[in-house]
């Protein structure tokens, strides 16, 4: 896949990496970080129509990496195209809205890879979620194959802002579709 921009060549072979949330007046800022290095920073428009989040070099946010966008406005189990600054597409994503009713389930799509679902690891957090949203419970997915196979997993960690690590489990997924997904997680899940 391409590359212009160099992200993955910084990113390296890192399975690991955290997304760090920062609450601003009007946005949702997200950081990405990986042996304590910021690879990529991220806005989320809050009340925005058409979700759309692109993910820059750096604070500048003048050098775009790459980004996800629903494909229509309605957003009940929208999918998400992810691509690159220069629209090369990585993957996709989409929120299987009638499973996560329970349990959150999520799709993860890319070329080569095949298809994943994401689910929360616990029910009785993701019920308990659902009755009291304002208790920080762990927060945490599992992707998967069809066959079983680990792909990734995002854990919410305890705190006040929410930080999440990720771990990359199958070295064929594009690091740039797996932070994407994790930030869709934390800006998307509640809609």
């Amino acid at each position: 896949m391409t590359d212009p921009s160099g992200f993955l060549a910084r990113f390296g072979t890192n399975q690991h990496f955290e997304i760090r949330q920062q609450l601003r007046f009007t946005v949702n800022r997200y950081e990405i970080w990986t042996d304590d290095v910021m690879v990529a920073v991220a806005q989320q428009k809050r009340m925005a129509f058409r979700e759309q989040v692109t993910l820059y070099a750096d604070d500048a946010m003048e050098t775009p990496l790459f980004g996800f966008k629903a494909r229509s406005v309605v957003d009940l189990g929208a999918t998400y195209e992810v691509t690159t600054a220069d629209g090369s597409p990585v993957g996709s994503f989409r929120k299987d809205f009638r499973r996560s009713l329970l349990r959150s389930t999520w799709h993860l799509s890319q070329p080569g890879v095949g298809e994943c679902v994401g689910r929360e690891r616990s029910q009785l957090f993701a019920i308990l979620r659902r009755v009291q949203d304002s208790l920080p419970l762990p927060y945490h997915f599992d992707f998967a194959t069809e066959d079983g196979r680990p792909v990734m997993s995002v854990e919410r960690r305890f705190g006040l802002r929410d930080r999440y690590d990720v771990t990359v489990r199958d070295p064929a997924l594009d690091r740039r579709l797996a932070c994407a997904m994790a930030v869709a997680l934390d800006a998307l899940q509640a809609r």
